[in-house]
């Protein structure tokens, strides 16, 4: 039977073991694509095609334990590891919610069993890997991808929005509660994240740019002269901003 070394094809880009000893690996592809055709469900713009960009793909190595993956993520997995898809929780196939501040939820997939290996589908976008411990992280909408099932999966809601900007629920955001490690889906690489540590101090951004929110911050979010909105976080903790988020790279 052929069976070429497919660690050739692939180096691992980053690596986090977790206390139970379950791994999480960000693999990527040798090759660059040269403008080649793959799926449209890869493929979100033209410049990954013309530049040469790599697939990255997360791989888990589960040992007595479970994770929590967005529905669909899963490309292939080997080994006796149970799938359990849940309901009414805080998730959908594009981002955290189908719809921007109503909380609309769909499901969630939990993967669990004594052993076992997990490909999730492999993409152009990036991949961080975080360790959490005995925290709250607050995720702009879209960027959950997986996480150890010690880890909670809720919902964040700020009411503290201007009248009229958003519906009357407030604005939603996922929020990932405990100890363990998660996994980040991002449009951006990990270098062009700014990361603001806030000591009793305040920091405004004009658009949606900040990522992740970590920390006791208080948000305020309103409408700004542009056509976005402001938000405002004051407090201690630490944002994320991604400066770079709608500039594609233009060296084609």
């Amino acid at each position: 039977m052929f069976s070429p070394d497919f660690s050739t094809a692939i180096k691992v880009i980053d690596k986090s073991t977790s206390k139970t000893g379950t791994i999480f690996e960000v693999i990527e592809y040798i090759k660059p694509r040269n403008g080649s055709i793959l799926n449209a469900s890869v493929v979100p713009s033209t410049y990954q095609q013309l530049t040469g960009e790599k697939l990255r793909q997360v791989r888990i190595n589960i040992n007595n334990s479970g994770i929590i993956a967005q529905p669909g993520a899963l490309q292939f997995m080997k080994g006796p590891i149970q799938i359990l898809v849940q309901p009414n929780a805080p998730s959908s196939s594009k981002g955290f919610f189908k719809n921007l501040g109503t909380g609309e939820a769909s499901v969630t997939s939990r993967y669990s069993g004594k052993y076992g290996e997990i490909y999730l589908d492999p993409s152009y976008k990036y991949y961080y890997v975080l360790e959490l411990d005995n925290e709250e992280i607050i995720l702009d909408d879209g960027m959950f991808f997986c996480c150890e099932d010690s880890i909670e999966l809720s919902v964040h809601t700020n009411k503290n929005v201007a009248v009229g900007l958003l519906s009357g629920d407030g604005f939603r955001q996922p929020k990932l509660s405990g100890s363990g490690i998660a996994v980040l889906e991002s449009d951006i690489p990990f270098e062009e994240v700014l990361m603001y540590e806030l000591h009793n101090d305040t920091l405004k951004i004009d658009g949606n740019f900040s990522i992740v929110i970590r920390g006791k911050l208080e948000t305020q979010i309103e409408k700004s002269k542009g056509e976005g909105y402001l938000q405002t976080f004051s407090g201690t903790g630490e944002v994320w901003i991604a400066p770079t988020r709608k500039h594609a790279p233009m060296n084609f």
